[in-house]
């Protein structure tokens, strides 16, 4: 019998894991991937999510990046804009390194890691006067359903989460729509130590520098209908921009581009009785701010906490007090990120914002250091 029951090895997932593991909870980790594995991701940590990860004693889990020392923003008309953080930085690495010594931390602690396992949803209780949570259902070696019982169950299975949307949890939301597509690419021209937020008009895109003196290229926009060629949307908006074109023009793609999206998913509550959630599946953040990783790793140790909390005293509204807990930690950070999407969907406020970035660079500064989440760092 296990203490908890957690749907995902992802960040969050495996922090959750690695903290229980350590508080001496038997903790078993579903997750239908095999680590290491490919993951569209802007592929940088934040200062701030550095910050948790050192807190917890997992900074180790970086040691293959490189530093990044700030962000460089550009936007219309001819905006650039340098902002270095100040005293710290972050690291970049890619999801697969990332997340597979995660995975290691977690399995280190004492945690049981099931990899190649489907979760197919929530294990119900129904005999109360409210359903709860009381396990989870797994996709078996012979194809039939497997029941896994547990008191506590976290979700952390990413923002098509089968526990969460089982249950009506979390959707994405009507507006803004947004698709991502990347890929990694050798010879670009340019890059530093600072990670890049190219912000136009319909889309932007991300570059970051990676180990090996290879760089991480992004484009997220609204325009589904170019995902159908995702390498030609990709390589088309990089070498159309005015201030990428010729940084990319002898870049070689050498990944298959991978696209993502709807982006957003909205999550008001943080689970169920018996339920927890955690990263992506309690609602994921357009990534143009970067800190969607700080959410992941303080999200999962949350998680973790209350359910400690409630092996010892019950977990009937542990989802209640994990609610408060993520209101606390991350609201101001969600309306910020909120208002970035709006802006970003909007042609005429990213010119208008533009225009203000070069009239008041000091308040891009601000803006680029709360969204690296620099004082938390």
């Amino acid at each position: 019998m296990f203490d908890v029951l957690i749907a995902g090895a992802g960040p969050a997932g495996s922090v959750a894991a690695t903290v229980l593991a350590r508080a001496g909870a038997r903790v078993l980790v579903l997750d239908r991937a095999r680590f290491p594995r490919p993951k569209l991701c802007g592929d940088t940590v934040n200062p701030g999510a550095l910050a948790v990860l050192r807190a917890l004693r997992l900074a180790g889990v970086t040691a293959g990046g490189i530093p990044i020392d700030g962000m460089i923003v550009t936007a219309e008309p001819g905006v650039r804009i340098e902002v270095r953080y100040d005293g710290v930085q972050g690291r970049a690495l890619t999801r697969s390194v990332l997340d597979a010594a995660l995975v290691a931390a977690a399995s280190d602690a004492g945690a049981r890691i099931e990899q190649g396992v489907l979760v197919q949803g929530p294990l119900l209780e129904t005999s109360g006067a409210t359903p709860s949570v009381s396990g989870l259902v797994i996709k078996g070696s012979d194809g039939r359903a497997v029941r896994i019982p547990a008191p506590i169950v976290i979700a952390a299975d990413g923002r098509h989460s089968r526990v969460a949307r089982a249950l009506g949890l979390s959707g994405a939301p009507p507006h803004p729509r947004r698709w991502a597509v990347g890929a990694y690419f050798s010879d670009v021209g340019g890059l530093s130590s600072c990670g890049e937020m190219h912000v136009r008009r319909g889309h932007y895109i991300g570059v970051a520098p990676m180990p090996g003196g290879l760089a991480n290229a992004c484009v997220v926009t609204a325009n589904r209908a170019a995902l159908g060629r995702p390498a030609a949307l990709l390589l088309q908006t990089l070498r159309s921009d005015p201030q990428l074109k010729g940084r990319f023009a002898a870049a070689r793609m050498v990944s298959e581009p991978v696209s993502l999206g709807p982006l957003a998913v909205d999550c008001h509550v943080a689970g169920a009785p018996g339920l927890l959630l955690a990263g992506d599946a309690g609602g994921f953040v357009d990534p143009m701010t970067g800190d969607g990783l700080r959410f992941a790793f303080r999200g999962g140790e949350l998680a973790a906490l209350e359910a400690m909390r409630a092996l010892e005293h019950g977990a009937g509204d542990a989802h209640v007090r994990l609610l408060e807990d993520r209101t606390r930690e991350f609201a101001r950070k969600w309306q910020f990120n909120r208002s970035l999407r709006a802006l970003v969907g909007s042609p005429l406020a990213v010119r208008a914002a533009g225009f203000g970035a070069a009239l008041a660079p000091r308040l891009l500064h601000h803006v680029v250091s709360y969204a690296g989440d620099v004082q938390a760092a």
